[in-house]
């Protein structure tokens, strides 16, 4: 707009001008298009009225228009600033002093809100909204113009940091101002010298704040017409603009503060602009000063949103039509829009301090009302941005999620990229517990690598799999060269949250270890949890997944096939269990395999032997003297063995081994290895689970015998199983094992005929159609995958599934 014109416009004029008070948060409905005529009208009025009287032909009734009921200088309220006059002639001229003089000149009162507190558009008026963002929109034609916001910003930020720092009388809230300047010194040094800004643009800025605010133009029309300026540039640089429009006012304001004491210059100037008053009344301004500098603070906080939101990868992961985009399209120019706003109201405060002197300063509470509103419209963007950020960072997590998959269907020429990958590309990224050094990913190039997934649980070390492993690698390091040793076990925790706990329980766990580990759980990539769980079966307990030396998943949880032929499972293929299941039958040599030297010694000398359990000693006492009868009888060499039973009671089995060895009942396995022996008898059950379905189950003896066994250790009560060398075993609970033996002349004959096993498993499946009555449960642990129906090891029908918690203390 051409303000030029305001010195055609005849004085005769003024008389019909009657501005009304506006207001920074009202929308004036006649205003919203801005025209050359009203601010012509308006620019006339305020020239006329302030003139001296010596340079113009308003007469005194024209001045003192009684028609009207409004003085012409009451125009001014609408920008709450009153142009200077002689400083020494304002009082007397006027006639007023003080709030009286504020009052009168349109600077308090009804007339001060020119800010904008009392509106319907503060107050949420719909329809006032709706038609200001309308307008808003119209005066923006394209994005095609940009600037650098970060270099710019950055300069910004210098210029405002800590201002109320200069005024006397000023103290810092920031306690810890030793850091607080290094911080300041750092952006200076870090400023570009060269940023492109385009001064032309920002300079018509000041301009039009400086003319339009002392020439009393309302604080709407202004920020119209500075968007009209900015019409070509995006919403970021629109007030970005704008606020280096303003920065470059309040920054030489500032310097002439800092320097006004000891620059001969800086003083010069400030005696000008008359400042002496304003240091005189530092303290006293304290109030309105902080919430200039309150709101000042908002609008940088609002740009910086603003700014933020524009950063994001828009194009990448949105559309016109993302919920996301809709609300900021929705957003973001109404918050432009007072933001601009705001520049405007708080530049109208620096003319004050530094031209028409510090009783035109607006009240506190004014300026406080405008930055509620900032901080309400920052919280919206903030809310856009945030929704943004957390849609953005979906979709990255999806995409390292879908990398991450396809690395692993691919075959490598060896396995360092699939490593990698899972370790965020850092190549130091493991851990030697065992020689307490870093390692590099290339290190493992020519090896089998199985990943310990594990939660970061402190009873890990006390797991069936830690003890797994344990074995693993003390049989590995017996004979470090041999081909089966050509693996390494890799340890990687995993967590949904990380604080000073969990990395303490990682250290610590770390320690304890003999494999290798990640170096921190940092290195472990973000989605590799997720990952873990939808692809490989990963859920609480512990998994062991192989990865050969191509990269390729060979094995989804191997654990399970170490514990029960150790190292003969290299390479720990899925293929190489199943090949280990043909080769086995339900013989005692895999049931006790390697756990006791002598069994082995009993196998070979076609021994028969008895593996027996349970927790009551007096059947232990009737069923070891009974079977060492029968075996007599019979003309047999039989070896008795006790193996407690599962999930043992350490203090109860102790006492149990401590008895039947002081009375000489039979050998019994340490206590040691009766847990290994269930826990191995477990992962035969995980194991072999794997290959069978509910249909071939019935019919697979190594499945069934497993099941029974888990069945017989699931219970106290006693139970037996017999086997002589690498033939098939005959099983029974205690009840009928006993009778079986005790009615031992009943089947005696048939024992001379088809032997001593096959006439006991004959006569023991008699006593199952002559006493059908039994009570057998099978317990096992909630992890891993479940059947949906198991047989019972007796009758053979489907028994019922329950849900069991359990707490067992040692006793």
């Amino acid at each position: 707009m051409d303000t030029k014109t305001t010195a055609a416009i005849p004085t005769q004029n003024l008389a019909s001008a009657t501005p009304t008070a506006a207001s920074a948060y009202e929308v004036p409905q006649n205003q919203l298009t801005p025209t050359a005529a009203n601010a012509t009208e308006s620019l006339t009025s305020t020239v006329a009225a302030y003139a001296p009287q010596s340079l113009t032909t308003i007469t005194t009734p024209h001045h003192q228009n009684t028609t009207s009921g409004v003085a012409p200088h009451q125009s001014l309220a609408s920008s709450g600033i009153v142009p200077y006059q002689n400083r020494a002639a304002r009082s007397s001229a006027v006639g007023l002093s003080g709030r009286t003089a504020r009052t009168a000149l349109g600077v308090d009162g009804r007339a001060s809100r020119t800010l904008g507190l009392d509106s319907r558009a503060a107050r949420g008026g719909t329809s006032d909204e709706t038609e200001l963002s309308k307008r808003i929109m119209e005066l923006h034609e394209s994005d095609e113009r940009g600037l650098a916001v970060k270099p710019v910003l950055h300069i910004i930020d210098v210029i405002f940091h800590r201002a109320t720092a200069d005024l006397p009388g000023f103290s810092l809230q920031n306690s810890d101002i030793g850091t607080d300047e290094k911080a300041v010194m750092y952006s200076v040094a870090s400023l570009q010298d060269n940023v492109e800004i385009p001064a032309r643009i920002t300079s018509a800025i000041s301009c039009e704040i400086l003319s339009k605010c002392s020439a009393g133009v309302d604080v709407h029309t202004i920020t119209m017409e500075i968007l009209q300026i900015i019409k070509h540039y995006g919403w970021d640089s629109k007030v970005l603009l704008a606020l280096v429009a303003f920065a470059v006012t309040f920054g030489e304001f500032r310097l002439v503060l800092q320097q006004y004491s000891t620059n001969p210059l800086a003083k010069g100037v400030a005696l000008l602009k008359q400042l002496p008053e304003l240091l005189e009344h530092a303290g006293a301004l304290k109030p309105k000063l902080d919430a200039l500098y309150d709101l000042i603070k908002e609008i940088l906080d609002v740009t910086k949103k603003i700014v933020d939101f524009y950063n994001l990868p828009r194009n990448e992961y949105f559309t016109a039509d993302s919920p996301e985009i809709l609300a900021a399209a929705s957003h973001i120019p109404t918050a432009v829009y007072w933001s601009i706003r705001s520049i405007v109201v708080s530049s109208t405060q620096i003319l004050a301090l530094t031209g028409m002197g510090i009783e035109y300063l607006t009240e506190p509470w004014e300026l406080s009302s405008l930055a509620h509103k900032l901080n309400n419209i920052k919280g919206h963007v903030v809310d856009i941005i945030e929704r943004c950020n957390k849609f953005v960072e979906r979709k990255k997590e999806d995409e390292a999620y879908e990398y991450l998959v396809r690395i692993f269907q691919l075959t490598h020429i060896d396995n360092s990229k699939p490593l990698s990958v899972l370790f965020n590309e850092d190549r130091q990224a493991l851990y030697d517990c065992y020689n307490k050094k870093r390692i590099v990913i290339e290190d493992l190039k020519r090896k089998v690598v199985a990943l310990f997934i594990t939660e970061v649980d402190p009873e890990i070390i006390r797991s069936s799999e830690f003890a797994i492993l344990q074995q693993m690698y003390a049989e590995k390091r017996q004979s470090i060269t041999r081909s089966e040793s050509q693996y390494e076990v890799v340890w990687v925790p995993i967590s949904n949250v990380w604080n000073d706990d969990k990395n303490r329980a990682f250290d610590k766990l770390k320690e304890q270890m003999e494999w290798h580990s990640v170096h921190h759980p940092s290195a472990v990539t973000r989605v590799a949890p997720r990952f873990f769980r939808e692809k490989w079966g990963f859920v609480k307990k512990p998994v062991l997944v192989v990865i050969d030396t191509q990269g390729r998943v060979v094995h989804h949880n191997a654990i399970h096939m170490m514990c029960i032929w150790g190292s003969l499972s290299y390479p720990f293929t899925a293929n190489r269990e199943k090949l280990l299941w043909e080769d086995n039958a339900w013989t005692m040599g895999l049931l006790i395999d390697g756990l006791d030297p002598n069994v082995a010694v009993w196998i070979q000398e076609q021994k028969y032997v008895c593996l027996y359990g349970g927790e009551d000693i007096d059947w232990i006492r009737k069923f070891t003297r009974i079977a060492k009868d029968v075996a007599r009888e019979s003309g047999i060499q039989l070896e008795l063995l006790y193996v407690g039973k599962s999930k043992p009671h350490e203090k109860a089995t102790r006492n149990i081994i401590d008895l039947i060895s002081k009375e000489n009942l039979s050998r019994t396995l340490d206590w040691n290895l009766i847990w290994y022996f269930w826990m191995r008898l477990e992962s035969m059950w995980h194991s072999k689970g794997q290959l069978t379905t509910a249909e071939t189950v019935k019919h697979d003896r190594v499945m069934q015998g497993i099941i029974a066994m888990l069945s017989y250790g699931s219970s106290s009560q006693g139970w037996a199983v017999i086997s002589r060398g690498f033939e098939g075993m005959v099983k029974g609970n205690g009840e009928h094992m006993f009778r079986g033996l005790t009615e031992h002349g009943l089947w005696k004959r048939r024992e001379a005929v088809i032997g001593f096993v096959p006439a006991l498993d004959e006569y023991l499946q008699k006593l199952h159609v002559d006493a059908p009555h039994h009570c057998t449960s099978l317990i096992l642990p909630a992890t891993g995958a479940m059947p949906d129906t198991v047989a019972c090891s007796e009758c053979g029908r489907l028994m019922e599934r329950y849900t069991m918690f359990r707490c067992c203390l040692d006793y």
